[in-house]
């Protein structure tokens, strides 16, 4: 009995999409972490075989090819020497850093001082040698003079904490220990402060 005209038509269309879903089969097999990605290009194929002549590709269609032909993610390495670098770098710097940021968290987080109270005259020359040089509005800061450095509640943030100037004319004025520490790590790591500062700084201290 003679096969039907439309049947004999599609035979060969149907040989050359067959061939393709087994070469891509035989192709991912050797690699077991690839098993999923082997396993939907040949559902994608087979999808593909069924469907009827003239069939518009989905949405879903779409995402299913852009899906398998990414490229899987890339992990940083130790054999790689620029993540190598960056991190003997990275721990360089909090080793610099770290014990005058300890400092600054104890004296604002510890019972040690209370609200309105001025630091020791040791904490006091730490305070004002390893952070408020480095501030990038010292001078303003400072303005008529420095008579001392104190703790007390942020004057709009009244939950927080933080170190105020005490100026010669009685005057005071908060500042922040972090800008203090991102000038410092900026003036002595340029080539590394900004990746540093984004890793290390809270967003919001900007």
């Amino acid at each position: 009995m003679a096969a039907p005209p439309t049947l004999l038509r599609g035979a060969p269309l149907l040989r050359l999409r067959l061939h393709h879903c087994l070469a891509a089969r035989a192709l991912l097999q050797p690699c077991r972490s690839c098993a999923p990605l082997a396993s939907a290009v040949a559902a994608s194929f087979s999808t593909e075989s069924a469907r009827p002549e003239g069939h518009v590709p989905s949405a879903q269609d779409t995402a299913t090819v852009l899906l398998i032909s990414q490229e899987p993610p890339r992990f940083h390495r130790w054999d790689d020497p620029d993540y190598r670098k960056w991190k003997d770098k990275e721990e360089e710097i909090l080793k610099d850093i770290r014990p005058v940021l300890s400092l600054a968290k104890d004296i604002l987080h510890s019972k040690r001082y209370f609200d309105g109270q001025r630091l020791s005259a040791e904490d006091e020359t730490a305070v004002v040698k390893k952070l408020l040089s480095f501030h990038p509005h010292c001078d303003d800061k400072i303005g008529c003079g420095l008579d001392g450095i104190m703790v007390d509640r942020h004057p709009q943030f009244g939950q927080s904490r933080c170190l105020f100037v005490v100026r010669t004319d009685g005057g005071w004025i908060d500042f922040s220990y972090q800008k203090c520490l991102r000038a410092y790590v900026r003036a002595k790591y340029p080539s590394h402060a900004e990746r540093f500062i984004k890793e290390h700084f809270k967003r919001g201290s900007a």
